[in-house]
């Protein structure tokens, strides 16, 4: 299997799995302030004035998690640093959160890092992000076991 298509797999399920998790945190009343796809909506209505509807924001959280990441993750792969998937992952996820906290997050209102909700705001898209980027690299690297068996 295509190493694109695999990352791009992986990101899809990791993104999945990030979306639970964000259900989760949503349905606990933790950190209400931290919602990613509030934010995602507000941008693109007000950027590119797509509809104020959270499907938007959602749709966009996907194509970022599965297009954008899946693909960064393949062309980056060899270039980052651990000895296995799950370790690329991981050390992916991180550059993720860390692009997330520089461009994003100060673009809807939020400031670097997030800080504008408090501290917890980064280390919890940290903690997410970690979570996201071993399901990337655990689904990777499985796919790739799977081609070879084929």
């Amino acid at each position: 299997m295509n190493i694109y298509l695999r990352a791009m797999i992986g990101g899809f399920v990791a993104t999945v799995a990030l979306s639970v998790l964000m259900l989760m945190k949503s349905m606990m009343g933790v950190m209400p302030g931290l919602d990613v796809i509030q934010m995602l909506t507000g941008m693109a209505h007000g950027m590119m004035g797509l509809p104020a509807d959270p499907a938007v924001g959602w749709m966009l959280h996907f194509l970022i998690g599965t297009v954008l990441w899946g693909f960064g993750f393949a062309l980056l792969y060899k270039a980052l640093p651990g000895g296995g998937p799950l370790v690329k992952g991981i050390v992916f996820g991180v550059l993720a959160w860390l692009l997330m906290m520089l461009i994003p997050m100060p673009m809807a209102g939020a400031g670097l890092f997030g800080m504008k909700m408090g501290m917890m705001a980064p280390v919890m898209t940290l903690v997410l992000h970690l979570i996201w980027g071993a399901v990337l690299g655990a689904t990777f690297g499985s796919l790739g076991r799977s081609s070879a068996a084929a």
